[in-house]
């Protein structure tokens, strides 16, 4: 048996990165899975390749309207709504006081604004379904700071209170809250190309291997397989006490100094 048998899921921003490896890890643990993405073609043919269980909606998680379609979709698909993991999300890189306001609002709408409309619109279902659990996706520079990438460490502070008060809030629906605050995840939004990581010349690679090399204990960068795995601990009965708390994954990066 898997560990998310008769569960039904709903994965943001699944079509690459670390949703594709959730959706694919919980697919493969029982879990009938909604992927939603703005990557229309990739997010297809993922769907199509987990199979009957897999359906996929495009879903732009800043706009109200694409939730209401998706929560529409996975009632129609599945029947019920039983965990959200709300993954998508997008990084700019830009000094503080460079950084044009619409650029900042831009990643305050996807990332914050869309989890907050994500709980606000998928809750309700799985306190109907009888309970479940909500997984958003914080960062280590929610905790620590970061240069260059202001709005985003911003949003993601915001996402760790907004975890907190969900779970203050819905426990008394069956609903457990947690966040996960990756460290730097060999994805294409990690690299300020925001490329494909096997796409990267060898050059480009092997800098960024050295600079982890020196600021993570662990020596390397994380995987998106990695995250996926602790998404599935806090969406299985695995971490059934748990809820309202951030989970740093990060390779030891915010531990402290390492010394070389």
């Amino acid at each position: 048996m898997g560990k998310l048998d008769g569960r039904v899921v709903i994965v943001t921003g699944a079509a690459r990165g670390q949703g594709e490896q959730e959706a694919r890890l919980f697919a493969a643990e029982g879990a009938e899975v909604l992927l939603g993405d703005v990557l229309d073609e990739r997010g297809e043919a993922l769907a199509e390749e987990l199979g009957k269980g897999a359906r996929y909606v495009h879903l732009d998680v800043s706009r109200e309207e694409a939730w209401c379609a998706a929560v529409t979709a996975a009632k129609e698909s599945f029947g019920r709504i039983d965990g959200l993991v709300n993954n998508a999300g997008i990084l700019r890189f830009n000094e503080l006081t460079s950084t044009p306001l619409a650029e900042f609002e831009e990643v305050v709408r996807v990332n914050q604004v869309g989890a907050f409309l994500g709980i606000r619109h998928v809750a309700p279902e799985i306190a109907a379904a009888g309970g479940g659990t909500i997984v958003n996706t914080s960062s280590y520079t929610g905790l620590t700071g970061m240069a260059y990438v202001g709005a985003y460490a911003a949003t993601k502070a915001a996402i760790v209170g907004l975890t907190r008060v969900a779970a203050l809030e819905l426990a008394a629906s069956g609903i457990r809250v947690n966040a996960m605050c990756p460290g730097a995840v060999d994805t294409p939004m990690a690299n300020p190309g925001q490329v494909d990581p096997a796409q990267l010349g060898d050059e480009a690679r092997e800098a960024m291997a050295e600079l982890y090399r020196k600021v993570v204990p662990l020596g390397r960068v994380g995987r998106p397989e990695e995250i996926a795995r602790l998404a599935l601990f806090l969406t299985s009965e695995d971490s059934s006490y748990i809820t309202g708390q951030p989970f740093v994954i990060d390779g030891g990066w915010t531990a402290g100094v390492s010394l070389p």
